[in-house]
């Protein structure tokens, strides 16, 4: 590994890759959770349409307890909104880190604070999820689908709760001193994390709320 002095008088050090040893360790970091990730999604996958009594994810149910009878539990249009308010931050992330590469102080902290916003909102909508299936009767407790249910997505919450504070983080940097273009890599690991954690949440809306 060798350190490259930079014009501004900070040396990037590099790996026999060619690669920045920071960009190397969130990638390493980054196949971990696709493993960890691989893990939860293929519990899922076992245990789907395996659960004796409800409520279930795409069919009508009725509680035994009262007689009443549900609609599948998911709602998929509100699923939809929160998916597309993650997307949409990931294309903010990308201008976030065009802004500090190119020295843009605005924007550079209006689309950092974009995209935590825009983790907030997800977030937003998935306590509004949790809170109404807890009401219908669904925990993680209930059945085999619930259980698999809470564990995935509830630790795919965790992740974004994480990316959303180190944006914070990021923003809060850039008030204070500002971002500049020699920044930029910490931005950019930012962004490799982030776009993790959306392309993790299309596989888990695919599976869980598209196909039946």
């Amino acid at each position: 590994m060798t350190a490259i002095p930079h014009e501004h008088g900070h040396a990037h050090h590099y790996t026999t890759t060619g690669l920045d040893h920071r960009k190397i360790a969130i990638w390493a970091f980054i196949g971990s959770e696709c493993l960890f990730f691989g893990s939860l999604i293929s519990t899922y996958l076992i245990y789907k349409g395996r659960s004796v009594v409800g409520p279930f994810p795409h069919e009508a149910w009725t509680n035994p307890s009262t007689g009443q009878t549900f609609p599948a539990i998911l709602d998929i249009p509100v699923t939809s909104a929160s998916t597309f308010v993650l997307l949409m931050s990931s294309l903010f992330m990308v201008l976030a880190h065009a802004s500090v590469v190119r020295g843009d102080r605005k924007y550079s902290k209006i689309w950092l604070a974009a995209t935590a916003l825009a983790g907030a909102t997800f977030l937003g909508f998935q306590a509004f999820e949790f809170t109404s299936f807890v009401h219908e009767g669904l925990t993680p407790r209930t059945n085999l689908f619930g259980s698999s249910f809470f564990i995935l997505t509830g630790f795919h919450g965790a992740h974004v709760t994480a990316g959303v504070i180190w944006l914070i983080t990021l923003l809060f940097i850039d008030f204070r001193r500002g971002l500049r273009p020699a920044d930029a890599i910490n931005v950019d690991l930012c962004a490799l994390y982030w776009h993790f954690v959306d392309v993790v949440w299309i596989a888990i809306f695919t599976l869980i709320y598209l196909i039946q």
